[in-house]
C-alpha cells in the first residue's frame, strides 16, 4: 500500500481545515450543500441532510461548497441548486464579516491544531529541557573541530544572536550548509570570536548542515534514535529507542563516542550492548558500504534530553514558540530563496516528499512522529492557504477586500469575473503542483542513484 502514514496524516490536515468552514457555516446558518476532500470527480460519498460529504477525484486539498456561493464554479462536480435554497441560509447574502469569519476558520483551525499537539505533549509527556549551549564534546573531523571549538566551550553569541539556545543553533546550521557562521564562543572567562561552516550533507536528496558538536545535557543516557532498514544495525536486531550501555567493552557517555569508536573500526565486527525494557542484549554488526556511499551500520546514536511535565500556561508557551520557530526557518528558507543562497529543489516539496517525511516520522516516532508531521504539515497547510491566491481562503479574503473598497465607490464584481479569476488561481495550483512533483521525483532520482538517505536528526552510523 502507498504510504498509508501519508494519507492518514494529510487527509487529518484536510478534514481538520475544511471543518474550520464546516462548523462555522453551521453557526452561521449557512447551509453547506458539500463537504469534500479533494477537488474534481466525486469518487464516493455519502449524503447526510442537506449535505454530502465526498472524496473528490485531485487530492490537492478540499472545499465546502456553500449554498448561493458559485466561487469554485469550473473546479468542483455539481454545482447545486442555489434557487431551491431558502435565502436565510444562502451564503452570498450574507455580510462580509460574515464571509470572513467562514474563510478564515479553516487556515485558524490548521493553526489550533497545530499549537494543540505540541501543548498536549508537553502536558503529558513533557518537554525537553534544553541545556544550556555547553559543548561536551568535538567530533573529530567536523565543522566545530574545523572551526576551533573545545569541550567545555559556552556559546553566547550565534549567526548574530546573543541568547541562542541548542534548538535555535542546531536548526540555523541545518539551513546554512557550507555556509560560514559567526560565534562567541565563552572560554576560561574570555569571550572568543570563532567561524564555523557546517558540513553539508543530505538526507532524501535535499542539503542540510552538520555542526560535528554534541551539546552537554549531563549524564544522560545515549539512545538510538534511529535505524535504516537493510543495514547492519538492522539485521542485528538494533531498535529505536534501545539504551547503548557500551561500545567496544567501553562504557558509553556520548554519542560522539560511539560514531569515533565505529569510524576507527571499518570493516570490524563492532560490539555493543543495549538496554531494552530492563533487559540486556549483546549485539554484533560489521560496517558496509551503503547506499550514500559511506562505511557504516546504519543507525543513529543520541543524547536523550530529560524530559519536564509542563502545566497549561507553560505548555501553550512552548508550543506556541515552537510554531513561531517552524515559521521562522520557512521564512528564512524562503528568503534563501530569492537571495539565491539556495536552490528551490533543496526547499519545496509536494505530496512525494510529503509521503516520504510522512513514513519516515511514523517509522522512527511511531505516534508521536506522525503527530508531530501533522502538526507540522497542519500549520504549513494553513499559512498556505492564506496566501492572496484565487481558489484558497487567502484569495477569498482578498476578493473581500476588494469588493468592499468597490462598494464604497459604487461598484462590484461581476460573477464572470469572479469565475475567470477563480479558473487562472486554479491554473496557477496546477502548475505549482506539478512543479513540486517533478522536483520531488528528481530527489528521488538523486537517492537512487546515489545521493544517500540518512536522517537529518543525527549522524548516521
Amino acid at each position: 500500500m502507498f504510504y498509508l502514514s501519508f494519507i492518514i496524516i494529510l487527509g487529518a490536515a484536510v478534514i481538520i481545515h475544511e471543518f474550520g468552514h464546516f462548523i462555522v457555516a453551521k453557526l452561521l446558518g449557512i447551509r453547506v450543500e458539500t463537504f469534500s476532500v479533494g477537488f474534481g470527480k466525486r469518487l464516493f460519498g455519502r449524503k447526510w441532510g442537506t449535505t454530502d460529504y465526498r472524496v473528490s477525484l485531485i487530492p490537492l486539498g478540499g472545499y465546502v461548497k456553500l449554498g448561493g456561493d458559485d466561487s469554485n464554479a469550473g473546479i468542483e462536480e455539481g454545482s447545486g441548486d442555489s434557487a431551491n435554497i431558502p435565502l436565510k441560509e444562502r451564503f452570498d447574502l450574507r455580510p462580509r464579516w460574515q464571509k470572513f469569519l467562514v474563510a478564515v476558520a479553516g487556515p485558524v483551525m490548521n493553526v489550533l491544531t497545530a499549537i494543540a499537539i505540541p501543548l498536549g505533549a508537553a502536558m503529558a509527556m513533557g518537554a525537553p529541557v534544553m541545556p544550556p549551549p555547553v559543548v561536551k564534546t568535538v567530533q573529530k573531523g567536523g565543522a566545530g573541530e574545523a572551526a576551533g571549538l573545545r569541550p567545555g566551550d559556552r556559546i553566547v553569541s550565534f549567526n548574530g544572536r546573543d541568547d541562542s539556545d541548542w534548538e535555535r543553533i542546531s536548526n540555523d546550521a541545518l539551513l546554512l550548509p557550507e555556509q560560514p557562521i559567526p560565534l562567541v564562543a565563552e572560554r576560561d572567562g574570555e569571550r572568543v570570536p570563532l567561524t564555523i561552516r557546517p558540513v553539508k550533507n543530505l538526507s532524501d536528496g535535499e542539503a542540510y548542515g552538520e555542526l560535528g558538536i554534541v551539546p552537554d545535557h549531563g549524564d544522560v543516557p545515549v539512545v538510538v534514535v534511529a535505524v535504516e532498514k537493510d543495514t547492519p544495525a538492522a539485521e542485528a536486531g538494533m531498535l529505536p529507542g534501545d539504551r547503548i550501555a557500551s561500545v567496544g567493552g567501553e562504557q558509553v557517555r556520548s554519542a560522539a563516542q560511539i560514531i569515533q569508536y565505529i569510524n576507527e573500526h571499518p570493516g570490524q565486527p563492532i560490539t555493543m550492548q543495549l538496554e531494552r525494557d530492563g533487559q540486556t542484549l549483546d549485539i554484533t554488526a560489521t560496517t558496509r558500504r551503503l547506499a550514500d556511499g559511506r562505511e557504516r551500520l546504519g543507525f543513529g546514536p543520541g543524547e536523550a534530553a530529560p524530559m519536564r511535565k509542563l502545566a497549561f500556561s507553560d505548555a501553550l508557551g512552548y508550543s506556541v514558540a515552537q510554531n513561531i520557530e517552524i515559521l521562522r526557518l520557512t521564512g528564512m528558507a524562503l528568503k534563501q530563496v530569492f537571495t539565491g543562497q539556495r536552490s528551490m529543489r533543496d526547499t519545496f516539496s509536494g505530496p512525494v516528499g510529503i509521503a516520504v517525511a510522512s513514513k519516515k516520522a511514523v517509522e522512527e516516532g511511531g505516534v508521536e512522529g506522525g503527530l508531530k508531521m501533522l502538526g507540522f504539515l497542519s500549520l504549513n497547510l494553513g499559512v498556505f492557504n492564506l496566501l492572496p491566491i484565487p481558489v484558497l481562503d487567502g484569495g477569498m479574503i482578498f476578493m473581500l477586500l476588494i469588493e468592499g473598497i468597490l462598494a464604497l465607490v459604487g461598484m462590484k464584481l461581476s460573477m464572470g469575473i469572479r469565475e475567470r479569476i477563480q479558473q487562472v488561481g486554479f491554473v496557477f495550483l496546477l502548475l505549482l503542483m506539478g512543479f513540486v512533483i517533478i522536483n520531488d521525483l528528481a530527489k528521488v532520482a538523486s537517492r537512487w542513484g546515489g545521493a544517500g538517505d540518512p536522517p537529518a536528526a543525527t549522524e548516521q552510523k
